[in-house]
């Protein structure tokens, strides 16, 4: 008689789990833990509080990490996509929490970490003509969870800064670049986006804007060369604006000029504990 041979078409769903070894938690004989293990990188669908519009709905990068004992071979990386999955349609930030409680219950581990960048739109309205446009900005939430839950958020905001010692040695103009301010706050209350933007972004020379008719573009640029900033003004005037507010209890700021006639960028940053 002939002798069949089980091929994977034969098989059933449930006799290829029975078969197939678990390689993740075999036992590794090294003794060295692993603080962040996951995934990254992950294309997904989030839904942000808006200010003027309730909600908003973008698509984020998402990484996802817990820490991994030293007896451990490996993580299960399917199953950080199995949980993101399972909370399809409420990636939201009052769910950050329960999902990395999830992270560290599925995985049997000690620590759960979640970060989540995604683009986050404004309507502006230009400081003339109010011509109004959608204005993008990058934010992020990292939320930690070991003994206890962790959140900062992120925001980087671009403004056009405008070099003083250039306005003061030239006798026509003074050179202007983008420059992004990039805050990280955590706080006591909830914060909305648009209201720390609106803060931070007062620290520039003047704002940027996704449409500018040409009376905008002149107030602008005149807004700009009356007030110039080097990258250490803008830090510094960011500190003291979040140093004022009450709500927050720590803050990391920095500021990056993409310099238009240097090949480098000027850079500053400043972070402060106020608990």
């Amino acid at each position: 008689m002939e002798k069949k041979t089980l091929t994977p078409s034969r098989l059933t769903p449930h006799a290829s789990r029975v078969c197939m070894p678990d390689m993740q938690t075999t036992r590794d004989t090294r003794k060295i833990p692993i603080s962040k293990v996951g995934v990254k990188d992950i294309s997904y669908p989030i839904v942000v509080m808006d200010k003027n519009k309730s909600i908003q709905h973008t698509v984020a990068r998402v990484n996802m990490y817990v820490d991994l004992p030293h007896h451990f071979k490996g993580t299960h990386m399917s199953r950080f996509i199995e949980i993101l999955n399972s909370y399809r349609e409420e990636i939201a930030l009052d769910k950050m929490e329960t999902i990395l409680e999830r992270m560290k219950e599925k995985l049997g581990a000690g620590s759960a970490h979640l970060e989540i960048e995604f683009p986050y739109f404004i309507e502006k309205s230009a400081p003339v003509s109010h011509a109004k446009s959608l204005m993008e900005y990058t934010c992020e939430f990292i939320a930690t969870l070991s003994t206890a839950f962790d959140f900062v958020l992120g925001i980087k905001i671009p403004v056009t800064s405008l070099c003083p010692c250039s306005k003061e040695l030239s006798r026509y103009g003074a050179h202007n670049q983008r420059s992004i301010i990039t805050v990280r706050v955590r706080y006591r209350e909830f914060i909305w986006i648009e209201d720390l933007i609106e803060i931070i972004e007062g620290c520039g020379s003047s704002p940027v804007f996704s449409l500018l008719k040409r009376e905008d573009e002149k107030f602008v640029t005149e807004q700009a060369f009356e007030n110039p900033k080097f990258v250490e003004d803008i830090v510094r005037e960011a500190t003291q604006k979040l140093l004022a507010m009450e709500n927050i209890t720590w803050f990391a700021v920095e500021a990056e000029n993409f310099e238009s006639i240097h090949k480098h960028s000027a850079y500053a940053a400043i972070e402060r504990d106020k608990r």
